[in-house]
């Protein structure tokens, strides 16, 4: 015996249909997107693998453990992709997408396949003291003047090195590694790092921070496939206008009278400050500010979007108190990266920009770094 007629089957298909259509969708957050993404290239290790990404959310060793020297000189913590298989590779790759607003994930890609054009440059021309590898000697120890030392964590106070013959070079040698447990409430880090890269990423809750993280190049212009790539080139550019843009009185302001070479700021200086020199933007015109506004979001907007918005609007809340100063040549040679070092500087904010000598053309190797004193690591925002 029918318990339905066919009629009435179908209309409470349709009927159940409808139902689900009107259930409201749970939109997912940018932090419940990371928090997946970390979950799913967890998934893809082994337990082994698994215990060399994963620190513990206070460990200090590791979080100051990123440089801008290759891995082969300063190792990391984590895994490299390198020693991951392809779906290892993508789900660490997607990961790294997901905390990042799709500028900034380009920008990270574009570093590391400079990264693979220093390997493929060292591979023809094997240096000798050119600046793309290890110096003449020993091959030991990192180029004298090639920037900041190594992160502090090393024990005796010396960095630690990679065996001779390590790779130096390359878009596989860059580490991931997580701090804490994934989690859309308590607070966690994602590392990302290698040459001329180290993205510190604390998660804690729909808030991120991106605070400190290192980004660099050499070389900073490339060509890849007839098309050339500057993946620093609007941190020129940008700076480079809004110097253009100020009228005599203010240039004097903003110019230092003394040479800066290299980040005051950089790995292993932690906890350290300087004093702010330069422009004030109280003293710029609203055109100016708007200016410095856009040079600081090529740093502020490398994290996903919803965390570069609130950024964003903490560092304009800041703008009158945030200084400009410039330290170098004051002209550039249009399609090239300028060779001066500058400085932003706010209550929450610090950006170094800093050409490098090592290699020749300082236009062609570039260090930079993006602070907030107050909250690096998010250690303002998990004292709350």
């Amino acid at each position: 015996m029918k318990l339905f007629s066919t009629d009435a089957v179908r209309r409470m298909g349709v009927f159940a249909f409808i139902c689900l259509s009107l259930a409201p969708v749970v939109a997912q957050t940018p932090t419940s997107r990371i928090v997946g993404a970390a979950n799913k290239f967890l998934s893809t290790l082994s337990d082994k693998e698994r215990q060399s990404v994963l620190f513990s959310f206070d460990d200090e060793a590791q979080r100051a453990r990123w440089s801008n020297f290759p891995t082969g000189f300063i190792p990391r913590g984590g895994i490299s992709l390198k020693d991951m298989n392809s779906a290892q590779r993508s789900a660490a790759m997607a990961l790294v997408s997901t905390a990042l607003s799709r500028k900034g994930f380009e920008k990270v890609r574009q570093i590391m396949e400079g990264d693979e054009v220093n390997k493929v440059n060292e591979a023809k021309n094997p240096p000798r003291g050119n600046g793309n590898g290890p110096p003449p000697g020993d091959g030991k120890h990192p180029p004298p003047g090639s920037g900041n030392g190594p992160p502090p964590g090393n024990g005796d106070g010396r960095p630690r090195f990679a065996p001779l013959g390590a790779d130096l070079f390359g878009r596989d040698l860059y580490y991931i590694s997580i701090l804490g447990t994934p989690s859309e409430k308590t607070p966690w880090m994602l590392q990302f790092g290698g040459h001329h890269l180290a993205l510190n990423i604390t998660i804690a809750g729909e808030r991120g921070v991106l605070t400190p993280t290192l980004t660099g190049a050499q070389p900073a212009l490339y060509t890849i496939d007839g098309k050339t790539v500057r993946p620093l080139g609007q941190e020129s550019d940008k700076a480079f206008t809004l110097l253009q843009a100020l009228d005599d009185k203010q240039r004097k302001q903003a110019i230092l009278s003394y040479h800066l070479a290299d980040l005051v700021l950089g790995p292993g200086q932690d906890g350290k400050t300087i004093v702010p020199e330069g422009l004030k933007a109280s003293d710029m015109t609203e055109q100016q500010r708007t200016m410095l506004l856009d040079v600081i979001s090529e740093w502020a907007g490398i994290i996903h979007e919803s965390a570069a918005a609130a950024r964003m609007a903490q560092l304009k809340a800041d703008i009158n108190e945030t200084r400009f100063a410039w330290s170098g040549p004051t002209t550039v040679t249009p399609g090239k990266n300028i060779t001066a070092y500058y400085r932003i500087q706010g209550p929450h904010l610090v950006i170094e920009y800093a050409p490098q000598t090592l290699g020749g053309d300082p236009g062609l190797h570039v260090h930079t770094m993006y602070r907030d004193p107050s909250n690096d690591y998010g250690r303002g925002l998990t004292k709350q």
